[in-house]
């Protein structure tokens, strides 16, 4: 064996326990009690530790031309400052563009980006669909998942986005082929009505963007996702989820047996619609003396109330909510400014603001320090942030759990660490802001293996660019709501 983690507590989906665990090369080859070095092992003291599953961030947005920008971290700073926060895999999305571009071909132009840019640590693709117009363009669907891409997004909003019938006919090809499918999850026309009638109002500043996306916006795109599901019998996964009415809905149809999933992010938890109100209005002080803005929090979804929230956390609790993720998408300040002048020094307004926050370092911190609170279990924390997305999208055979067999993605998790987000400090990064700054957290990792590599070693980022490796998915089925 090549390093042997002695004396530390090993986190799973459904348990905690006692065990040292030894990795050969990549791979986890043994979890035991009392195992025994060999002559070169290197071995780590984890004891008083826990030694916790990398976690797998499932939607992000590296390197993502939006709004007349590109996100602020590509596919280097994005996948390091991940790994620097205990996400040993990313998802990143892939978008048709042009909208006649075949699916696969749009992953192979994507992923040569991706390996210009040298990942960190491990990734792979969902496939945004931004044309599903005729039954040629569907098929291409097959290619990709015959080559290891088995989950995509429809967008109910947006320009890009697609109609109904589009869903459907993605959702129904989906049940053919091994796929699941995804959804951003808004009612596009009423969504543009709102706008209209805000912006002739002269109603500009970010809680605008808000209210145009209200929890009734996105709760009825929900519940509209979930029948058409129920229609094809396909499963779906309805990504960042946001509101009320949207879990309800979830725990009804999965009661039903329905295979329904929910992704939320981090800043649905944390934090609520509060965050939009202008500066005058009740905008939160203690984000205000960071420097922060209403425009800094503008991502898609916005943020909700107070009762969605609760509802989230609930849903975390009760199965509901399946997995954790950031929807990482993060500009700078002086692009979150064209909501007041536009990049062509025009006046700007909250539908010009680029969408997108932070968010890959911190979210399994965050989570983690919420279980370390005991809001929730540890276990729970690692289900949500590890083995449910690597069993919802194919790479369970490798990625997930601490298991011999699987991936040397290792988390070694000091609970006794007090640490608060400095962005200029202790971020790694590619960010001149983050909403998570002086986000304090109790206990973080100490250390961060990826395929048994040390990447993180508790303060610096210590991997190699380029180590990060495309990771198959294989095909799934889901009939049920299985987690």
């Amino acid at each position: 064996m090549d390093l042997l983690f002695k004396g530390g507590t090993v986190v799973t989906a459904s348990s905690k326990f006692k065990a040292d665990v030894a990795v050969k090369g990549e791979k986890i080859v043994a979890v035991g009690a009392n195992l025994k070095p060999e002559a070169k092992t290197e071995v780590i003291d984890a004891k008083g530790k826990l030694i916790l599953p990398g976690a797998i961030d499932g939607h992000t947005h590296l390197a993502m031309p939006f709004g007349g920008t590109i996100s602020t971290d590509d596919y280097h700073t994005g996948t390091r400052a991940a790994a620097c926060g205990g996400t040993t895999t990313v998802f990143d999305f892939v978008l048709q563009a042009p909208k006649d571009e075949g699916m696969w071909d749009a992953v192979k132009r994507r992923d040569a980006i991706c390996v210009e840019q040298g990942p960190v640590i491990d990734y792979s693709y969902h496939v945004g669909v931004g044309n599903a117009t005729t039954p040629e363009m569907i098929a291409t669907m097959d290619e990709c998942v015959e080559n290891g891409v088995v989950s995509f997004k429809v967008f109910m909003v947006y320009d890009f986005g697609v109609d109904d019938g589009q869903f459907y006919n993605v959702l129904a090809h989906s049940t053919e082929i091994g796929a699941i499918v995804g959804v951003h999850a808004e009612n596009k026309s009423v969504n543009d009505c709102l706008n209209a009638k805000y912006l002739g109002e002269g109603k500009t500043s970010a809680w605008w963007h808000y209210m145009s996306k209200n929890e009734a916006v996105a709760g009825e795109a929900d519940v509209r996702a979930i029948n058409l599901a129920k229609m094809t019998g396909a499963a779906l996964y309805i990504v960042h989820t946001d509101n009320k009415q949207g879990v309800e809905a979830a725990a009804a149809a999965r009661a039903e047996g329905y295979p329904i999933f929910l992704e939320t992010c981090p800043q649905y938890l944390a934090m609520t619609s509060d965050v939009y109100k202008d500066e005058d209005k009740g905008f939160p002080k203690k984000y205000a003396d960071l420097g922060l803005r209403p425009r800094d929090f503008v991502c898609s979804p916005p943020m909700k109330g107070q009762e969605s929230q609760d509802a989230l956390w609930n849903g975390i609790k009760n199965g509901t909510v399946s997995t954790l993720a950031t929807d990482h998408c993060p500009f700078l300040q002086s692009e979150k400014d064209w909501g007041i002048t536009k990049k062509d020094g025009t006046p700007g307004n909250y539908t010009t603001i680029p969408n997108g926050c932070a968010g890959i370092e911190n979210m399994y911190p965050y989570i983690l320090s919420e279980a370390n609170k005991g809001r929730i279990s540890f276990e729970k924390a690692v289900a949500i942030s590890a083995t449910n997305p690597a069993k919802l999208f194919g790479i369970d055979y490798c990625k997930g759990a601490i298991e011999v067999g699987l991936d040397a993605d290792i988390v070694v998790y000091d609970p006794k660490i007090k640490f608060e987000v400095k962005n200029a400090e202790n971020q790694h990064g590619a960010l001149d802001h983050t909403v998570w700054e002086s986000a304090k957290f109790k206990g973080y990792p100490c250390a961060v293996y990826s395929r048994g590599k040390l990447v993180f070693d508790g303060k610096d980022f210590v991997g190699e660019k380029g180590y990060g490796k495309f990771v198959k998915q294989k095909k799934v089925k889901f009939t049920s709501p299985e987690f």
